[in-house]
């Protein structure tokens, strides 16, 4: 796994950052991760996750925002910052993901094992 670590290292440094409307969470629904990044996360309850999956939300959203905003996956910092995945607020980025970067990205997700957050 230290190759996928360091690829998702490699990754992360090159997604670029915006602030996020205060308080809001349009964008933070159910998503699947690699194994890696998961290995990243508090461990949820059966009960936490069945919770969570109820209200379409993901189970380390709390209340006042993510959790785990850190650590969070690459498919979570990819939003709003790709015109594919735009926030829903209109917020961005100076300076929008390159589109080489982000097709690494999708080939990442596409190419490990996936599992729920």
């Amino acid at each position: 796994m230290s190759c996928n670590r360091e690829i998702i290292a490699r990754l992360r440094e090159r997604i670029p950052s915006f602030e996020c409307v205060p308080g809001c969470h349009d964008c933070c629904g159910p998503v699947t991760t690699s194994s890696e990044e998961m290995s990243r996360l508090p461990v949820k309850t059966d009960a936490e996750h069945e919770a969570a999956l109820n209200e379409l939300n993901c189970v380390h959203l709390g209340p006042n925002g993510c959790e785990v905003y850190g650590e969070r996956p690459l498919i979570c910092r990819l939003f709003g910052t790709t015109p594919r995945m735009p926030c829903p607020n209109g917020r961005r980025p100076e300076d929008m993901i390159e589109p080489q970067i982000e097709r690494q990205i999708h080939h990442y997700i596409a190419t490990t094992r996936q599992v729920l957050v």
